[in-house]
């Protein structure tokens, strides 16, 4: 009999892996598409006709964004795609946080919103118009990030209406290498809004999905998502003695250099 060659065996087994991934991958991101625009076509407009009240309306909205966010985690996770951990999640169960995490994947805010109830957040304006994503945001009136001067009052008044707010101070997905360039946007929120932040880190390891990357170009095994809620970082320390421009880039200072520590250093 021929001696079974372990090594092809296992090259091969890999190689079927990594394929199944990429389809999996594809799959996943097939479904998150066509479960937007059932969103947008049948189950937002179907909502509209039976809860008259704006506020109401959009709430459940997304409360609905929320659970549907969940079942796609689950769905990756299922299909192969990720294992995930959370820690600290009961910090995310109050009302009125001020939510701010770094950012190095492109499901990031899909995990978010899967876990925190009533979550609002500030999006770019174009996927207001984008067909997969158009109905979640205009039914959950998320805020758009086109509004210039008022977007900070807007969130300001999201944090005071009892929503948590999910900011990623980067605007912009974490890069892997480099130092890390926060606008100084959610600083002059915690600031003028006096909130104190509830800072997230994510890591996901090996790194995958991040600024410009390919969603085909999968790892070569599945990564694994940490998402570790810390304790809340008080405003008012920034606040004393000065005033609130002052403020807000002590803030920002501070946490450009507090995500930065946490960053890991990107693997293969």
């Amino acid at each position: 009999m021929r001696p079974v060659d372990a090594g092809a065996g296992n090259g091969m087994r890999e190689r079927l892996n990594y394929a199944w991934r990429v389809i999996a991958t594809g799959l996943s991101f097939l479904s998150f598409g066509i479960g937007g625009v059932i969103l947008w076509l049948l189950v937002f407009p179907l909502l509209s006709l039976l809860v008259r009240d704006l506020e109401v309306r959009s709430q459940k909205a997304r409360a609905i964004i929320h659970r549907s966010f969940a079942l796609f985690i689950g769905f990756m996770h299922r299909m192969g795609v990720l294992t995930y951990e959370i820690r600290g999640a009961e910090r995310l169960e109050r009302r009125g946080l001020l939510v701010l995490a770094n950012h190095p994947t492109l499901i990031d805010v899909v995990f978010l919103v899967s876990l925190i109830p009533n979550a609002d957040c500030v999006v770019k304006s174009r996927l207001a118009t984008n067909p997969f994503t158009r109905g979640p945001v205009r039914a959950t009136r998320y805020i758009c990030n086109d509004n210039g001067a008022g977007l900070i009052e807007d969130c300001i008044a999201s944090l005071r209406s009892g929503k948590n707010l999910i900011i990623f101070p980067e605007g912009t997905r974490t890069p892997r290498t480099g130092p890390a360039t926060l606008q100084r946007g959610a600083a002059n929120i915690a600031v003028r809004g006096l909130r104190d932040i509830t800072p997230v880190i994510i890591r996901c390891s090996p790194p995958t999905l991040s600024k410009g990357e390919k969603w085909y170009r999968v790892p070569s095994r599945r990564f694994h998502v940490s998402i570790e809620v810390r304790e809340d970082m008080p405003v008012a320390p920034f606040l004393a003695g000065t005033s609130e421009a002052q403020a807000a880039r002590k803030l920002t200072e501070h946490l450009t250099g507090y995500f930065d520590l946490e960053r890991p250093i990107a693997s293969a």
